[in-house]
């Protein structure tokens, strides 16, 4: 990122190229039957979300039918024509996550309406949910510059920083062999060397088109092949995408758990390194812009301290899974990168490096 970059505004990214009125009137005709509607339900205000991600498509809408009307949130596959940022999009698999989780009642999880497998409807399976009402740390622009939790107390962050904690730590109660048997058969009987491959191949993917590979991304690999984890401990169900912007919240507390797509079944330190990365991804930018950000916010070792209270498991390699989380936000911020070059909102870099945004941070992580 360049100095002239103006993150406090939002940044114009690219999300999908469907139809919302034609996604509208198929989820009128699919939920019909659902409902047990006597007669057509009418699908409303379809709209995406602000400030959202960029892998599955989200849209919100509300439907009428038998004079009830309700708010709904589908979650589908994006078409080829926007790019993916992930090679595939399972939904089945993240339907059966929820429905493990939902039924595991540790942590809340928007009502589950019913999964559409086929594709004949809108060219790919798609989710329905309940919408829950709340409010999120958004992204984009990032929470660090504006909006609710800025706005916050210190005691107010430091409480929601321990909720996800404990949150996580729920999470990884879901006893394993109640989860969908794709997770357990894909962890094998090395979960966590298991998933390090998967993001070799991931990594792999996102440069196949253009050949560029990233110098950093592939020190990154090296230096946790060097120092692997001798204790990786009981594997647990991972939520994959785990922090406070997958959280609606009602004031400061947890309403619903959303964004179970990189679930999998892991080392504990898989999730309890994700947040803390992320936030410190978005305290550099703050820091870049003499901005004061949050810089006491989701410090490593308070969060995974929260997490061994509420859980009873300490973390250990810690750091390790600091630079596999920076090395995974990495290879995501790379083909996003890329992924805004095809849309004409960036530009190629002159130096490969510059594919991770945070490249600052990994150097710092692996010294």
């Amino acid at each position: 990122m360049t100095a002239d970059h103006d993150v406090t505004a939002e940044t114009k990214m690219t999300v999908h190229q469907r139809d919302l009125g034609e996604v509208g009137e198929a989820l009128g005709s699919w939920l019909g039957p659902v409902l047990n509607s006597s007669g057509p339900v009418s699908v409303v205000d379809v709209h995406p979300p602000s400030g959202g991600g960029m892998s599955s498509v989200t849209v919100f809408f509300t439907a009428e039918w038998d004079g009830q009307r309700r708010d709904f949130v589908a979650r589908l596959a994006p078409d080829s024509s926007s790019f993916p940022v992930f090679p595939n999009y399972d939904l089945k698999r993240q339907f059966d996550v929820m429905a493990a989780v939902a039924a595991a009642d540790v942590v809340p999880i928007p009502p589950l309406v019913g999964f559409e497998p086929t594709g004949e409807l809108l060219g790919s399976p798609f989710i329905v949910m309940g919408a829950v009402s709340g409010r999120v740390p958004i992204d984009n622009p990032p929470y660090i510059f504006t909006g609710w939790l800025l706005e916050a107390t210190l005691e107010q962050r430091r409480g929601l920083q321990d909720v996800t904690a404990e949150i996580v730590a729920a999470v990884h109660s879901v006893p394993v062999d109640s989860l969908p048997q794709q997770l357990i058969d894909e962890a094998g009987p090395d979960p966590l060397r298991s998933h390090f491959d998967r993001e070799r191949g991931y990594y792999a993917w996102t440069y196949a088109d253009d050949g560029v590979r990233i110098p950093i991304l592939e020190r990154a690999f090296a230096w946790l092949e060097e120092r692997w984890p001798t204790d990786q401990g009981d594997p647990v169900l991972s939520w994959g995408d785990a922090r406070p912007g997958n959280i609606l919240f009602d004031g400061f507390t947890p309403a619903a758990v959303l964004d179970w797509e990189m679930a999998t079944i892991s080392p504990r330190g898989l999730d309890i390194a994700w947040f803390p990365m992320v936030h410190a991804f978005f305290q550099d930018i703050a820091d870049m812009f003499d901005q004061p950000g949050m810089p006491e916010f989701a410090k490593p070792e308070e969060y995974a301290a929260t997490y061994s209270a509420a859980s009873g498991h300490e973390i250990t390699d810690l750091h390790w899974y600091l630079v596999y989380a920076a090395l995974r936000h990495g290879i995501v911020m790379a083909r996003i990168r890329r992924r805004m070059i095809h849309f004409g909102e960036q530009t190629v870099p002159d130096d490969p490096d510059d594919y991770v945004m945070h490249r600052a941070l990994l150097e710092r992580l692996m010294a």
